[in-house]
């Protein structure tokens, strides 16, 4: 097995990239890639960690992009995997993206003071073991201060679009995320496509422009997924002469249904995925 989209504490995992690496050892995985969103600052130990266990380890990044007046309404997130070399500019612009997450972060506060829930930003950070803060981990506060019974209503009742806690979440613009991962030696992934919700009338002239704008690959097979819409995804990335990827956006605790090297359907994801993307095999 492998798994080509996971997550650490890097990000809003809850395992360390180190820890991350034991447990794919643990499950017999040959190869991993570590895709955390934002952020690459998990990669070297992570990859020292697969070092010592013989596992392949594949470099990889998710990047929030910009929704536009003609972006999908939907969660809009490109995958990089094979960031052997991280550009200038790409560090630059996950500079820029922790920057804009902080100030996201400071907002979301604020509109927990309007609703007279106390809690200081150092409340939410030693929740998140001193890496990057998100969404899961005022959930996680809200879960502690007995608000919510737990993470899956902290989302429902405060921090999905629409509720009382939500702050959009800024991004990239397309052509750019795509440059700086093409220009740090990887290849440009679209994430979970059914999470941009567009109707199957226009997805395909909607990957098909993303292509024509640098795209290479798209994340066919996903958890959250139909077998039936993974089978057409994967057909529509064939025709158009895109690879074919598949994860299981492992989380750790705070999504247990997904494990590592699994995807849509509870199936394994065989190495034969891997080894149909030359520039990564």
């Amino acid at each position: 097995m492998i798994d080509l989209h996971t997550h650490s504490t890097a990000s809003d995992g809850s395992l360390t990239p180190s820890l991350l690496i034991e447990e794919a050892a643990n499950r017999g995985l040959s190869a991993i890639a570590l895709t955390d969103h934002d952020t690459i600052n998990g990669l070297g130990e992570a990859k020292e960690e697969a070092d010592k266990r013989g596992i392949r380890f594949i470099p990889g990044v998710e990047l929030e992009i910009q929704q536009t007046g003609a972006a999908p309404p939907g969660e809009f997130h490109l995958l990089g995997l094979g960031l052997t070399r991280p550009s200038r500019d790409f560090l630059e612009a996950i500079a820029e993206l922790s920057r804009l997450r902080e100030e996201r972060n400071l907002k979301i506060l604020d509109r927990m003071h309007e609703l007279s829930i106390n809690a200081t930003y150092a409340d939410i950070k030693a929740l998140s073991g001193g890496h990057s803060v998100g969404r899961p981990h005022f959930a996680a506060l809200l879960v502690n201060l007995r608000i919510v019974k737990n993470r899956e209503q902290a989302f429902s009742y405060y921090l999905s679009k629409g509720k009382p806690l939500y702050e959009p979440k800024a991004g990239l613009e397309f052509s750019r995320a795509v440059e700086i991962i093409k220009n740090s030696g990887g290849i440009p992934i679209l994430a979970h496509p059914m999470s941009l919700y567009v109707a199957w009338g226009r997805l395909p002239q909607l990957v098909e422009n993303l292509k024509n704008q640098g795209l290479e690959g798209i994340e066919a097979w996903h958890p959250t997924a139909k077998i039936r819409s993974c089978r057409r995804l994967e057909e529509l990335g064939k025709s158009l002469g895109l690879f074919i990827t598949a994860g299981s956006d492992f989380h750790g605790e705070a999504r247990p249904d997904r494990k590592l090297g699994f995807t849509a359907g509870g199936r394994e994801i065989e190495d034969a995925i891997l080894e149909a993307i030359p520039v990564l095999s």
